[in-house]
């Protein structure tokens, strides 16, 4: 609401690649549902607020070496499959979301709004 009322803002939601591909081979369907409405809530909001001077856009990491990652990656199979499956062949930093949520919220992306912006190593 402050950002609507002072007419300029940004807001970068944190969605997943899997709210725009279907990951294998773990059973996913809730998250994949939960993260393509994300999206579309991101492309929506961007849509309605653009003209008020807020921007609106996502990032949607791939895997990314966080505890829920590493639980993951203990299941061989699971983690071959996502390294196969990933061309820069490893998982990401958390630091490499903090850089795409950083270039999405500065006034470098000033003209870049219902972006999502996947950062997921290639996946």
């Amino acid at each position: 609401r402050k950002m609507l009322s002072r007419g300029a803002g940004s807001l970068v939601n944190i969605a997943s690649m899997s709210g725009v591909i279907a990951n294998q081979p773990q059973p996913r369907a809730a998250s994949h549902v939960s993260k393509a409405g994300e999206i579309m809530l991101t492309q929506s909001l961007a849509a309605e607020w653009g003209s008020r001077g807020v921007r609106v856009n996502a990032v949607s990491p791939g895997y990314i070496g966080t505890e829920m990652t590493k639980a993951g990656m203990a299941n061989e199979a699971w983690r071959q499959t996502w390294l196969d499956m990933t061309p820069m062949g490893r998982v990401g930093e958390p630091a490499d979301i903090a850089h795409a949520v950083l270039y999405l919220a500065s006034d470098a992306a000033r003209f870049a709004t219902g972006t999502n912006l996947i950062v997921d190593g290639g996946y």
